[in-house]
C-alpha cells in the first residue's frame, strides 16, 4: 500500500498554526527590589492577578519586596501552626506503651534474624 500522506512535506516542517484570531490577556509588569544585592526583578502578571508582596531575587536568591507596596499586616484570625516533627505525629496515632511494645517486638525480630539471642546481649 502506497503512503501518500507525507508527499510534499518533510518532518519538522513549519507549523500550520498562526497567531491570527488570538487575543492575549491584559498584562502588567511588576518590579521587586532586593535589599541584599540592589537588583530589580521585573515579572509579568495578568492584569487582574494579585501580585505577591515577596518574591525570590533572581540574582542572589534572597527575598525581594514589591516596589511601592507596604508590608501586609498579619491576619489575627489566622493561627500560625507550629511545625510538627515525625515523632509528634506518631504520638498522635499511638501511645508510648504501644510504641514500646512495637519497638521490643521489632528488636526481638532483628536479633533473631541476626542470630544473637537476648542472653548474648545481656551478658
Amino acid at each position: 500500500m502506497k503512503n501518500d500522506s507525507l508527499r510534499g512535506s518533510r518532518l519538522g516542517a513549519n507549523s500550520l498554526e498562526t497567531d491570527r484570531g488570538i487575543e492575549y490577556s491584559a498584562r502588567k509588569n511588576v518590579e521587586y527590589d532586593c535589599v541584599a544585592c540592589q537588583h530589580v526583578t521585573t515579572l509579568t502578571f495578568a492584569l487582574d492577578a494579585d501580585s505577591p508582596y515577596e518574591w525570590e531575587c533572581m540574582s542572589c536568591g534572597s527575598v525581594a519586596t514589591l516596589r511601592g507596596a507596604t508590608a501586609p499586616l498579619p491576619d489575627p484570625g489566622k493561627a500560625v501552626k507550629e511545625a510538627k516533627s515525625p515523632f509528634d505525629m506518631l504520638l498522635e496515632r499511638r501511645s508510648r506503651d504501644e510504641l514500646e511494645e512495637i519497638l521490643n517486638e521489632r528488636l526481638a525480630f532483628l536479633r533473631q534474624r541476626r542470630g544473637a539471642g537476648l542472653e548474648d546481649l545481656a551478658g
